[in-house]
Parts: structure tokens; sequence; C-alpha cells
């Protein structure tokens, strides 16, 4: 018996440490190297931005897209970004970069300061996952929004977030037919409550928010 104990005392300590050494890997695996599937259950996105503190900070901005914020814009290659009213209107910025590559350099796209509205944007075909972040240029005071800095992890005005994807589903299909319900109505107006109601976004309709939104292609 106390044989057989040492002997198992001596084949579990490289067993733990192998099992310690696989742990690390897949701790340390980057998120690219999983595939759409896994991205689709673990992103954590969050499609509409904004904080709670100063006018542009506190300022609704949204992602047009599924209510988990993964989307692939299909053939249409059309993404939407609907942006709240408020008396002094910012910059907005767009980070596009590859999804779990530190390393990677991101692409950016500012958009000049506009009222209310809704802005459809002709972006390249997504070869492979992509997040997409959108965050107004605020003056210093209120915080620019994470999209001025090299991370997103902390700020007064977290940016929206969202995952673009290649591979679409059903979610992914009637979010691109929204969008693409839009394009007949660049500049034009719809209903402010027809495209919140659309995109699953009616309790962001307030009082505030004009009757009808502008719509601006890009």
């Amino acid at each position: 018996m106390a044989q057989m104990l040492t002997s198992t005392a001596q084949t579990s300590k490289p067993f733990r440490h192998a099992v310690a050494i696989l742990g690390l890997l897949v701790a340390t695996t980057p998120i690219s190297s999983f595939g759409q599937s896994d991205l689709r259950n673990t992103f954590p996105g969050r499609r509409i931005g904004g904080g709670t503190r100063g006018e542009c900070s506190a300022r609704l901005v949204a992602n047009l897209v599924p209510a988990n914020s993964i989307f692939a814009p299909g053939a249409g290659n059309t993404i939407g970004i609907l942006e709240g009213p408020t008396a002094q209107p910012r910059p907005l910025q767009l980070v596009f970069k590859p999804a779990g590559e530190q390393s990677a350099a991101s692409t950016k796209r500012n958009l000049p300061a506009t009222e209310a509205g809704v802005t459809l944007i002709t972006i390249p075909a997504i070869r492979r996952a992509t997040i997409w972040e959108t965050a107004y240029q605020c003056d210093g005071g209120e915080a620019a929004g994470s999209v001025m800095e090299l991370d997103f992890v902390e700020s007064a005005s977290p940016p929206a977030q969202s995952l673009l994807v290649p591979e679409a589903k059903s979610e992914d299909q009637q979010a691109a037919a929204s969008l693409a319900k839009l394009r007949p109505f660049c500049g034009k107006t719809v209903p402010s409550r027809d495209v919140a109601e659309t995109f699953g976004l009616g309790d962001a309709i307030t009082q505030e928010w004009p009757q009808q939104l502008p719509v601006r292609c890009l």
C-alpha cells in the first residue's frame, strides 16, 4: 500500500504540471483562434454607448445591430448608427480592430458633428471577426471616450461596442434587411419611433427626441 501511494504521488506531480500548462495555453489563446460560434457566445458587447455625466458623454449613441451586439453585414456591407438629441453635437469616431489581436493596427474613421439622426455607412467586406466601437469625441473635461485611447477598459463615456463577423445568422439577416430598407430614405427623414422599434431600442426614445430623424448615408 505504501509503495502504491508513493507511485501515485510521483505521477501526480507531472500530471498536475501538464494540466496547469494546458490551462495557461487556453487562457492565453487569442480570441481569433476560436470559431465564430465561440465568439458569438462570449463577446461582451454593448450596442448602446454613452455615460451618465456631461451632455456629450451622456448623449446616446447606438450601433444598429442585433440585441447581442454581434452582426454580419452581409452582401450589403452596411452598418448603421443612431445618435440621440443634444444641444451641442460633437464628432463621432469609429474604430475597427481585428478581434483578439492586441498588437493589430486599428482603423479609425471620424464623422462630423450632427444632430440626432441615423447614419448608414458602407464598409469593406468583413473577412474576419472585427471589433467595432463608436463614441463621441468629447472635450477633455468630459472624457473623450475610450476610442481615443489604446484600449477600452474604462471611460466616462463608454463606446458602443459590437462584433462584426463574416457568417450571418437569421438575426443578422433581419438587421441587414432593416438597414437596407433605410437606404431609399437617404437625405430624407423617417419616424424616430419606427427606427427604435425596428432595432429594439424603443426604451431609448424620450420626449426630447424629434418625431422625425434624418437619414445620412456615407
